[in-house]
């Protein structure tokens, strides 16, 4: 292996984000791709306002208040949805090729990690759901730091438990500000372009792009 680590976010990267509100389509109604990306945005933009302004509130109640959010603009679903809503992110679905992935990098001998903004129940819960607990060696959570990513504190956690370089890790994430932020750490980074969305951050490229995990090496 290239690299001593391999470490992934969690979120949009290893599970789909948009799986919860999927599971309950015909109960939500025809606004329910909507409701979840706005779900999702907002889950996104309460963690950077968060981290800006030293206000910590972990990523769950983030995430119970976007929907809430969402609920308020989208008045065509269901507000009663909420519990199963909620339930369903609890436990999302992990893309296909994921563990494949995950197997092909352990059994190469390289660690296996998880970095998120998400809680620890929240990315046990995910992990465990997923089946993934037998692949995954760590899992980084924020909630020993209290901030969100791309604070550089976020990233070294793995550094720091590792006793590596940044260098030394590979970095994969779906979301270009995280991939921003790990690059500019130090780590080799993927952004894992699974929604196809144009690059931004250009003075922080990442070292590969990819539609989704299968390539990652």
């Amino acid at each position: 292996m290239a690299y001593a680590a391999y470490i992934f976010d969690a979120y949009g990267t290893l599970f789909d984000v948009h799986s919860a509100v999927r599971r309950h389509a015909e109960a939500v109604g025809p606004d329910g791709q909507l409701l979840s990306e706005i779900w999702r945005a907002k889950q996104l933009e309460y963690s950077w306002t968060r981290a800006l302004m030293g206000q910590w509130r972990d990523f769950w109640a983030l995430t119970e208040d976007a929907l809430d959010y969402s609920f308020e603009r989208i008045p065509s679903a269901d507000k009663s949805l909420k519990p199963q809503l909620l339930e369903a992110y609890f436990k999302l679905d992990c893309y296909p090729e994921v563990p494949a992935v995950l197997k092909g990098l352990k059994a190469g001998g390289a660690r296996v990690g998880i970095l998120s903004n998400g809680s620890e129940k929240m990315l046990d819960s995910a992990v465990r759901n997923a089946a993934l607990d037998t692949v995954i060696d760590d899992v980084f959570s924020v909630d020993e730091l209290k901030t969100f990513k791309t604070d550089p504190a976020v990233y070294d956690m793995v550094t720091t438990a590792y006793r590596l370089y940044p260098g030394a890790v590979s970095f994969q994430s779906s979301n270009r500000w995280d991939i921003a932020g790990a690059t500019k750490f130090g780590f080799r980074t993927l952004w894992i372009n699974r929604a196809r969305m144009p690059d931004e951050y250009r003075d922080l490229s990442p070292s590969m792009i990819l539609p989704d995990l299968n390539g990652v090496d």
